[in-house]
């Protein structure tokens, strides 16, 4: 059902948060206002006084408004304004918050426009009689009476549109939400919850530790259930493709009868649009935050990037375990700030085991992992430390270049160990062989050699700054390590949903490192708003003003697979050609190019 309000010029963007949520650890709704007032102070204290006000009439719990302003563009202020309410009447809690936007707006504009005055609900006493209405409609007795014997047992409810479903993995059942059971009539003596989870997100590096952590629970016997940006897979098979990345995959995961351990890579997007698909959990990783994404959902800084990220801290607030970048200063500093990521139990990881917080956090007991002076991974837990082996003879290293999956394997030993319990042999064992084909891994530092001319290629996904300028230190050090010389080469693209800013910062990460050849790429199948040619000529102008323009240098390409395809033709042996692909179509075209790395 959809609820009562007309279509209104004065918001943006109105949406349930059913999971914990950036501004709420229960559920709530958001509203992104527009019009000449969104960063108005008067209107945001309206708000919240009518928010409040009808909440109390419909006997809901306090409602907390929350009103965080920011800035947009450079005069402009905008905010998103949120409130708590009762997750059986989401839909009825969205049309409150845009009444009362609308209300709001009006009262401080001194006028009525011309909308309001058509209006259903003109004052107060309409909106709580339409909203009391709406909620009786919206209420599910059923699924209170569901949700209550559910909570009484010990057992998560998972509920979307169209299903709700009470346990995990084989203690898991479902029905369509239409037509739920009664409480007495479930089999709960076939319900459990003892489906380990892991939640893992970051600006980048999450797929990796996902993966990384689906083998260390397959090594140690559990049949893996992975969702993430590619789809999702039970036991290392592929159910669905795409990105999964979100509620919607987290649920899949756990639903699965087959799932004996979840990983569960979680998105910005998904947490910011719908909040958290689950409530507990086992262990939360958090593998480091860049610049990316800003100008969405709030997100501006990344100070609020890593708010976002840090949602996952309300899911082991009570018996979990939170594992964070011990080197990620932005990161320990919200960390800190977060009264939900505060309190929660924490484990540190890092490229260098004497890292200042990793040393402060032993001393207090807790777990952490990184490398010593020796080059061994050694993870600390319990009181002891425990070498994990050489990391240069990890294949997911690259030898020791790839500094950031040092980072990737450290996290995903300690949330394995520490977090999910799992034994060190069966960790051990993966750290040592992950990586050493590209299957193990696809779409990240794949490292191939190029059929025709012999050339070193690397694919990844390397979709922001960071992430580019990473994979760019790896390319020039397997060039340095070379007895002959050879050059580098790279394939630049992005999607549309960046700034400009954005996009002429990965122009710049680019030619800071000096390839001989840049191919620039249109990513048609994500242009998200942009007119086809426009991304590319952003980036070509970023090129040029850092000094690299015309051909042989820089040109222009096609399609992502075309344009390396082109990239490759001029590859010769002892080049390193770095691809960062976006589009996993793409990536099967390139592989028939290719041999396995030496």
């Amino acid at each position: 059902m959809r609820v009562l309000t007309p279509p209104s010029p004065l918001f943006d963007d109105s949406r349930r948060l059913p999971g914990p949520n950036r501004w709420h650890g229960v559920p709530a709704v958001e509203l992104t206002p527009g019009g000449p007032l969104a960063g108005s102070r008067t209107a945001h204290a309206v708000w919240a006084r009518e928010v409040s006000a009808v909440a109390a009439a419909l006997g809901w719990p306090a409602p907390e408004p929350l009103a965080r302003r920011h800035r947009v563009g450079h005069d402009d202020e905008s905010a998103s304004l949120s409130l708590r309410a009762p997750a059986d009447t989401l839909l009825t809690a969205c049309a409150l918050n845009e009444w009362a936007w609308e209300h709001a707006s009006a009262d401080a504009a001194a006028h009525d426009p011309a909308w309001l005055r058509e209006h259903p609900w003109r004052d107060r006493a309409d909106a709580t009689a339409g909203l009391r209405a709406a909620a009786e409609d919206e209420r599910s007795r059923p699924l209170m009476r569901l949700r209550q014997a559910a909570a009484e047992r010990g057992l998560p409810v998972f509920e979307d549109d169209d299903t709700v479903s009470v346990g995990t993995g084989a203690g898991s059942r479902s029905w369509p939400r239409a037509a739920l059971p009664l409480a007495m009539d479930l089999p709960w003596g076939a319900l459990h919850a003892r489906v380990p989870i892991a939640l893992v997100t970051g600006s980048n590096g999450k797929t990796t530790t996902t993966r990384l952590l689906a083998a260390m629970a397959r090594a140690a016997g559990l049949a893996d259930g992975v969702c993430g940006t590619e789809g999702v897979r039970i036991a290392g098979e592929l159910r669905v493709r795409g990105d999964w990345s979100g509620p919607a995959g987290a649920r899949a995961v756990l639903r699965d009868a087959q799932t004996g351990c979840a990983l569960l890579e979680t998105a910005r997007g998904g947490i910011a649009r719908r909040g958290l698909a689950v409530a507990r959990v086992d262990v939360a990783v958090v593998t480091h935050v860049s610049a990316d994404h800003f100008g969405e959902y709030g997100i501006h800084s990344l100070d609020d990037l890593a708010e976002v990220k840090l949602v996952v801290a309300h899911a082991v607030a009570a018996t979990g375990l939170l594992v964070l970048n011990g080197h990620d200063a932005v990161l320990l500093a919200s960390a800190g700030r977060l009264p939900h990521a505060a309190a929660a139990r924490r484990a540190l990881f890092a490229l260098n085991n004497d890292e200042p917080s990793l040393v402060a956090l032993r001393g207090q007991g807790g777990s952490t992992c990184g490398t010593d002076g020796q080059g061994h991974l050694v993870l600390h837990h319990e009181g002891q430390d425990h070498d994990l082996g050489v990391v240069a003879a990890m294949p997911l290293s690259a030898g020791g270049a790839a500094a950031y999956n040092i980072e990737n394997l450290a996290a995903a030993a300690l949330a394995a160990v520490a977090g999910l319990q799992l034994p060190l042999s069966a960790v051990g064992e993966v750290l040592m062989t992950f990586g050493a084909t590209p299957s193990d891994n696809p779409g990240r530092l794949e490292r191939w050699q190029h059929a025709a001319s012999g050339a070193t290629v690397l694919i990844d996904y390397a979709h922001n700054p960071d992430g580019l300028a990473k994979l760019l230190a790896v390319a020039r050090a397997l060039l340095a390590g070379q007895s002959s010389p050879g050059r580098l080469l790279l394939l630049l693209g992005q999607a549309g949903n960046r700034d400009d800013a954005a996009i002429a910062e990965l122009a710049q990460v680019a030619a800071a490192a000096a390839p001989e050849r840049i191919v620039v790429k249109e990513l048609s199948t994500m242009l998200r708003g942009r007119p086809p040619g426009e991304v590319p000529a952003l980036l070509l102008r970023a090129l040029a003003s850092a000094g690299l323009q015309g051909e042989p240098q820089v040109r222009l390409g096609g399609d992502e697979a075309d344009a390396a395809l082109a990239l490759l033709d001029d590859a010769q042996a002892g080049d390193v050609v770095v691809l960062p692909v976006h589009d996993a179509t793409s990536r099967p075209v390139l592989a028939a190019q290719m041999h396995a790395s030496p």
